[in-house]
């Protein structure tokens, strides 16, 4: 659904005239920006809920001999690491911290050959999250950082999300609620657990295409 399209399924729960377009100075179009806001909180949430199949992205880098530290392109600073892999040499990198790569690289002289480590170090100019990796690349790898990638806040009438859009609409309606006071006898406490059960049910459908992530063991 756009933008718009879940701005007005909010509208409409709470008895508001739909709008055309979400942006605008027309008090209608002030409190449709108010609900676009409430849209996006509801999206931020439903995005850190889970691990969403349609948020599931592999981020690509190649490395350059000699320089240990890059830009993961197009990551915003907003993602979560599933795994990463050399993929030149077929090895599942592993996560060290920051105390690690300083012990390495201010108290011995940096080793040189094929990443098997990497740590975030900071962010770019533009945004971006930037890695460290180690040991320094004596060559060019290709490296794969399978990530949750979250999206940008919804801003134009015409922007998608990818998210299951039942518990977004619920959610934002349940803030609008909230918002107003008592809405026609629905409490907002009712509202917020209507989207909470929908929330559990579209994880429970999208959990099933990935049954690893729903075991544990014991270790």
């Amino acid at each position: 659904m756009t933008y718009l399209e879940l701005v007005n399924a909010v509208m409409r729960r709470i008895r508001e005239a739909e709008v055309s377009t979400v942006q605008g100075s027309s008090n209608t179009n002030k409190y449709a920006r108010l609900i676009g806001d409430f849209v996006n909180e509801a999206k931020s949430q439903v995005e850190s809920a889970w691990d969403w199949s349609a948020l599931r992205t592999t981020l690509t880098l190649t490395t350059t001999s000699g320089v240990f530290n890059y830009e993961l392109n197009g990551t915003r600073n907003s993602f979560k690491v599933l795994d990463v892999w050399n993929d030149s040499d077929n090895i599942e990198m592993m996560y060290k911290d920051a105390n690690w790569f300083n012990r390495e690289f201010l108290t011995a002289t940096p080793q040189t050959g094929t990443p098997l480590f990497y740590n975030f170090n900071g962010v770019s100019a533009d945004g971006d999250t930037q890695v460290d990796i180690y040991p320094v690349p004596d060559s060019t790898y290709s490296l794969r950082f399978n990530v949750t990638q979250r999206n940008l806040p919804l801003s134009a009438d015409d922007d998608n999300t990818v998210l299951p859009t039942r518990p977004i609409i619920l959610l934002a309606t349940a803030m609008a609620i909230e918002e107003r006071g008592e809405d026609g006898g629905q409490q907002s406490i009712n509202a917020y657990g209507a989207a909470k059960s929908a929330l559990s049910d579209e994880i429970a459908l999208d959990a099933a295409r990935h049954p690893e992530d729903t075991i544990w063991y014991s270790v």
